[in-house]
């Protein structure tokens, strides 16, 4: 009896999985890639001994394609938002993980009562780095950079261990951030780098569902539950569709040299302190001049984990955003070291983001940009 009661609990699951029919995919290999239409790539590790692997997408708006790839199989699939997808990844033909893909579901705070409509301080230093004040656990009051590449809180290590007085469990959900005179809940997590002279970063997450407007003119971040008639009524504003990567907001946009023209999906990245970061490998992809622009420097840069990113400055002929076009652009070339690997994309930063009052409209999706009192202001590479 000792030699056959592992064999049974071995062939229970199967038992259960076969009842459910769930479908099989096998794997020889401990490793698999994610892919999410458009773009994303994804590693995912096979893990036997956790009860239920469930990987959670980012955010997007309609039905979108998954394919889970192992080394030998593979499995295709459509899901929607609030979905929940499962299969067994058998693993080594004994090993049987049950895995979930779940997405999540779509927000919109439109219907609470009372309406929300907070404004909250709202700057850029020197660095172009953005920050506006939270208090955090009702204890310590912090200065965060609002950026939309980043999820929930992520604080310094310096913050952690010098300002941070409640002491947070890491990882873990229920932590209370009052920004304005709204509280919100999230999770922690620690970072070695945020924005020059602030404490750590504040994710775009952190306000799905509502409506967030930068305004640059007046130095205020407003927070809306509702949108306001004004800004609807506005027709400085221009609208761009928001189409999320990696749960990351991202517009078209177009860069032009010597008379070829690309346009692709940039990355809306507030948290990026420089213009234009130009992905190497898709701008050959696209057959795009890049070495007929003009290099102006080589520096290295730091990532938020302190990793070294070499980086290359050219000048960009045109760049443009909307009907907004920037000319003799300082853009810098990425290579290698690239902040979202498996995915090629171009980046648009802080230096260019800052000269457009903002709005998120993270019910609609879509962001609204206006130039403002910033819009012709010298770019912090032809400065230096």
């Amino acid at each position: 009896m000792k030699r056959i009661l592992p064999v049974l609990i071995l062939l229970l699951p199967f038992s259960v999985f076969a009842q459910n029919k769930l479908q099989v995919v096998k794997a020889n290999a401990g490793q698999a890639k994610i892919y999410e239409e458009p773009h994303a790539i994804s590693r995912w590790y096979i893990n036997p001994k956790v009860k239920l692997d469930v990987y959670t997408t980012g955010k997007f708006t309609k039905s979108k394609r998954i394919k889970f790839k192992t080394d030998v199989d593979s499995i295709v699939f459509n899901i929607s938002p609030g979905q929940k997808k499962e299969f067994i990844v058998l693993l080594n033909g004994k090993d049987s993980c049950l895995t979930q893909i779940a997405a999540p579901e779509l927000k919109n705070f439109s219907k609470v009562s009372p309406e929300i409509h907070d404004s909250i301080p709202f700057f850029v230093n020197k660095y172009n780095t953005n920050f506006l004040p939270i208090v955090f656990n009702g204890t310590d009051s912090l200065l965060m950079n609002f950026d939309s590449g980043a999820n929930d809180i992520d604080l310094t290590h310096a913050a952690l261990a010098n300002k941070v007085k409640s002491k947070p469990q890491l990882y873990h959900p229920g932590y209370d951030i009052k920004i304005g005179n709204h509280t919100y809940k999230t999770k922690i997590f620690d970072i070695e780098l945020a924005g020059n002279e602030t404490d750590g970063l504040l994710g775009w997450d952190i306000f799905d569902g509502m409506i967030v407007a930068l305004d640059y003119d007046q130095n205020k971040m407003m927070v809306h539950s509702v949108m306001p008639r004004e800004i609807l009524q506005d027709k400085q504003y221009t609208r761009f569709k928001i189409t999320y990567i990696k749960n990351k907001p991202f517009i078209e946009s177009e860069i032009s040299q010597n008379g070829t023209k690309n346009k692709s999906l940039f990355f809306f990245d507030l948290g990026y302190q420089r213009t234009v970061m130009l992905d190497h490998d898709l701008l050959r992809k696209m057959k795009f001049p890049a070495d007929e622009m003009e290099v102006i420097k080589k520096v290295m840069m730091h990532g938020v984990n302190g990793n070294e990113v070499p980086v290359t400055t050219v000048k960009l002929q045109s760049l443009k955003i909307g009907n907004f076009e920037l000319k003799n652009v300082p853009a810098q070339v990425m290579e290698q070291n690239k902040p979202m690997p498996g995915t090629n994309v171009h980046y648009l930063g802080n230096d260019i983001l800052k000269r457009f009052n903002t709005v998120f409209d993270f019910q609609n999706n879509v962001i609204y940009l206006k130039p403002n009192h910033l819009y012709d202001v010298a770019y912090a590479d032809q400065k230096s």
